[in-house]
């Protein structure tokens, strides 16, 4: 039985994880370009998500349901709004420069981001100036009592993260192989050159792609708040490179690989810290064993566990 419960703990946490990693996965996919500031990005979706009960909900004291919808929109406008601004004015000017300078961009913008938050909103009186531990509201019906089916125990806004993946993976999914735009980014994924001779706006495309990375971040935003009920400027860093670990661990520029290798990320990461004893084992080493899979992925399997979908472009 602690197995099981472990498992789901390790499920529920790697869904967070592959949520924020597909992102990276479909950027990497359009531009070979690893966003760093992706988990910034994830940070920005659930601020934003908060801004939207500080102005709707806080004032009556609501945490009704009908506030959830409204967060997730807000969130992901603030996501989305972010990440677009940055691909236009951080990224695509060095479209064409040496891989180097995008990657000290995304760097940069990384550092911004979380300043621009710590700063925007210490200003707000009752929130501490360091911004350590703001609580984030909890919403009826996704938090609250867990459930234990079988003696095994469910927390609620764990539900919600795995419930978010499912449906937006259903979603992304669809989009991707179903629809005219979804088909374009995989031309352009394959040969942007080519896709720019045959009609396609790549512009159009890499900005759809940083889109929906961001939208599927504040999603994770949102289900990271409701599921630790504090938020703080510096979350995404330390999530932005678990999602890359997991990224890498499913295949970099493999959508379905990105949500394995959270998954399998999590499930890691949970069952490591439970059941490695003495010195090596405990929460304190989550971390840890989490980089040492993303090692021994890169030494030994560095195409990851779906293998990457790599094109020699001419």
């Amino acid at each position: 039985m602690d197995v099981l419960q472990q498992l789901i703990n390790g499920l529920s946490l790697g869904a967070l994880y592959a949520l924020i990693a597909v992102g990276y996965t479909v950027v990497y996919g359009i531009v070979q370009l690893i966003n760093f500031a992706h988990g910034e990005i994830f940070m920005m979706g659930a601020f934003g998500s908060l801004t939207v009960w500080l102005v709707l909900g806080r004032g009556s004291g609501s945490t009704g349901l009908w506030l959830l919808p409204l967060m997730l929109i807000g969130g992901i406008a603030v996501a989305v709004g972010v990440a677009l601004l940055t691909e236009r004015f951080a990224y695509r000017p060095l479209r064409n420069a040496p891989r180097l300078a995008p990657l000290i961009t995304a760097i940069g913008v990384s550092i911004f981001l979380q300043e621009f938050v710590r700063l925007f909103y210490g200003r707000i009186p009752t929130f501490p100036d360091s911004l350590r531990a703001i609580s984030f509201p909890q919403i009826d019906v996704v938090t609250g009592p867990a459930f234990t089916p079988g003696g095994v125990v469910i927390q609620r806004a764990a539900l919600f993260t795995l419930v978010s993946l499912v449906v937006c993976a259903v979603i992304l999914f669809v989009f991707v192989n179903k629809t005219r735009l979804g088909r374009a980014m995989q031309a352009t994924s394959q040969d942007p050159d080519t896709s720019r001779l045959m009609g396609i706006n790549v512009d159009r495309i890499i900005m759809v792609a940083f889109a929906l990375g961001a939208a599927l971040a504040a999603v994770a935003g949102l289900a990271y708040g409701l599921r630790y009920t504090n938020i703080d400027f510096k979350i995404g860093f330390l999530a932005g490179l678990k999602a890359f670990t997991a990224a890498v661990l499913g295949g970099i520029g493999n959508i379905n690989g990105a949500v394995v290798g959270g998954l399998v990320l999590g499930v890691v990461e949970v069952l490591a810290t439970s059941y490695i004893p003495g010195t090596f084992g405990g929460s304190a080493w989550k971390d840890v064993w989490a980089f040492v899979l993303l090692i021994l992925v890169l030494v030994f399997r560095p195409q990851g566990l779906l293998g990457a979908r790599v094109v020699d472009r001419a």
